[in-house]
């Protein structure tokens, strides 16, 4: 199997299994309609690894551009092969989203909410706050280049690697997925969400474009920041780029927290006003 043939094959498999399991919770008639927050981070952990077990003996399954890149700029990934992992990823990402309309076919035209349909595919905030999103989704994806770190400086039993790493998905969902939904992967994001703009899904309604980017540099501020800060704290290498993204954390924090500072203001002030 060629690399690009597996990262495609192993971000399908994500796709299938957490894109599946969002739309048995949120469309109509489904057997686990309702199942919860809970169900959706386990099986995201599990679609992870499976996607891990699938093709990692071919490619250390990346089946995340976040990953990808993250490891390149730290040195453990070349370069050359970077633009082969994101377009298999990306291709893998819209088939797996395809994959999903027809497991659920009968339900899409008995689900009216067009945000549950388009939730199957994409993440949106629970809150519309664009700097606080984007510092979300840096975030979760920092903690996922670190913890994938983590684990790899430590030895486990042949063959668990892949159950750890879906571990640290349902703890990242868990702990830190309820304020965007955890894309922590550009191409989970943005390849569902074209096949979503693609597909005939009946009511679909529209694929939010305007949030899209957000799950989208996200991932790869956190991802890269992640895998930089990890070499420079635990390995004293404090590379120029570390530097550089630790000047644009401090901005985007910087910016997010002042936003919500300035939107509770004019909250409080309205309030007064009403009164």
């Amino acid at each position: 199997m060629t690399e690009f043939v597996a990262e495609l094959i192993g971000t399908m498999i994500l796709i299938i299994f957490g894109g599946g399991v969002v739309g048995g919770v949120v469309l109509k008639n489904t057997k686990a309609e309702g199942a919860g927050w809970v169900v959706i981070t386990i099986a995201w952990g599990l679609a992870v690894t499976m996607g891990v077990y699938a093709v990692g003996s071919f490619t250390g399954a990346h089946i995340n551009p976040a990953v990808t890149l993250g490891f390149a700029a730290i040195g453990e990934f070349p370069w050359s092969k970077v633009p082969l992992y994101i377009s298999a990823q990306m291709i893998g990402a819209i088939i797996g989203g395809a994959i999903v309309f027809l497991n659920y076919l009968p339900h899409w035209s008995k689900t009216k909410d067009k945000g549950a349909k388009l939730a199957v595919f994409a993440t949106d905030p629970a809150v519309r706050s664009p700097f606080s999103n984007l510092l979300s989704e840096i975030i979760g994806t920092f903690v996922l280049l670190m913890g994938l770190l983590f684990i790899g400086a430590n030895d486990f039993t042949e063959g668990l690697n892949p159950l750890i790493v879906g571990l640290l998905i349902v703890a990242i969902g868990m702990s830190l997925g309820g304020a965007t939904g955890y894309a922590i992967n550009p191409a989970r994001d943005l390849g569902p969400r074209i096949a979503h703009f693609l597909l005939p899904i009946p009511g679909k309604g529209g694929s939010d474009w305007g949030y899209s980017w957000i799950p989208v540099v996200g991932p790869i501020i956190g991802g890269v920041y992640g895998a930089l800060f990890y070499r420079a704290i635990f390995m004293q290498d404090f590379s120029a780029g570390f530097w550089i993204f630790s000047i644009i954390m401090v901005v985007i924090i910087v910016g997010a927290v002042q936003a919500e500072l300035k939107k509770a203001s004019k909250e409080d002030l309205d309030q007064e006003q009403a009164v």
